[in-house]
């Protein structure tokens, strides 16, 4: 089997092949016929070391689906980025209001409010305001162990709330003065399943797309499911657990990730209803149907209980989750 861990923002990769030499599955293929040539591209996307491979018996064309994948990419992070002067989220926040936004826009803010109400807030797209703060509070003081007080913390959470965010055909409005969006805990996902579809419609029907979140498509080489090996700590990269996935994404949600203090007390990861930065687990894996629902709710639930988490699995039999506990060396299971 094909072994991939999970890891955010470190590593980017596209792994996939046609089935289209033949009828067989890839077990018999490998015995009775070549491999499919492969095509490959080493760079940057997403602002992470990234690798595309593709295996396919017209290297033009395997060629040509990776110049549309990372165009995609590209076309994607002028949208969704917090650090492009002119994406389409950079003129939200600052203006408060978009018209004509791009559908893409449109849509993942639409699927982040769903998945708001799911997790009763627990994800939020309006956290980048919390972020901006504990930035500040950090570099104010010279060091990286500086945290906002409480009353600093009260006041900005007053512009945090999914509940401001209208959306009326292409256009969007941010309705609290001062509230800014981030989709750092969803685009990922979003672009992940977007990459997949387009693989998928070019024919590729074995894949393995990691773009910060992992999906699958198919089989993996041998005629077996891919398997993904679950890590708890970024930091600490032992794999835990092996997962067999077919068509289904996987994500894991650490506060490691991007920690904000040297202690690892203070995280990229807010909690909406408190302001919080140090989430209840060292980490969060959930595996579901895409990238896009993966990714949002292993970041919700690193803010929500057990029972909270199994009220949500509950609501669809293809969700699954584990979490790993501070004082805990091994991933426990969330049962719905």
């Amino acid at each position: 089997m094909t072994s991939t861990p999970v890891s955010r923002r470190r590593f980017i990769g596209i792994v996939a092949a046609t089935s289209a030499l033949s009828g067989l599955p890839w077990a018999a293929k490998a015995m009775q016929a070549p491999a499919a040539p492969l095509r490959s591209w080493q760079g940057v996307a997403l602002g992470a070391d990234a690798q595309l491979h593709i295996h396919h018996p017209d290297p033009v064309f395997a060629q040509a689906l990776i110049e549309q994948a990372l165009s995609e990419v590209r076309r994607l992070e002028r949208i969704f980025s917090l650090y492009q002067e002119d994406s389409a989220l950079r003129r939200l926040n600052r203006d408060g209001y978009l018209k004509q936004a791009p559908g893409d826009l449109t849509r993942l803010l639409q699927e982040s409010q769903r998945l708001s109400a799911l997790t009763d807030g627990a994800f939020d797209p309006t956290v980048q305001v919390l972020w901006e703060l504990y930035s500040q509070a950090a570099q104010g003081k010279g060091n990286q162990t500086a945290v906002p007080d409480v009353a600093q913390i009260s006041q900005t959470l007053q512009q945090v709330g999914h509940q401001a965010i209208l959306i009326q055909e292409d256009s969007i409005w941010l309705q609290r003065p001062g509230m800014a969006l981030t989709l750092n805990g969803i685009a990922q996902g979003y672009i992940t399943d977007r990459i997949t579809e387009q693989l998928k419609q070019a024919g590729l029907e074995h894949a393995l797309i990691d773009m910060g979140e992992i999906r699958s498509v198919g089989l993996a080489p041998g005629n077996r499911p891919w398997r993904v090996g679950l890590t708890g700590d970024p930091a600490e990269p032992t794999r835990l657990l092996n997962l067999d996935v077919r068509n289904q994404a996987v994500s894991t949600s650490s506060g490691a990730g991007t920690a904000l203090s040297r202690d690892g007390s203070v995280t990229h990861l807010f909690n909406p209803a408190n302001g919080q930065a140090r989430p209840l687990y060292r980490s969060v894996s959930v595996v579901a149907g895409n990238a896009t629902i993966a990714d949002a709710l292993s970041t919700a639930f690193s803010w929500m209980s057990p029972p909270a988490i199994a009220r949500v699995l509950a609501s669809d039999p293809g969700l699954q989750a584990w979490v790993l506990p501070y004082d805990g060396k091994h991933l426990m299971p969330i049962h719905s």
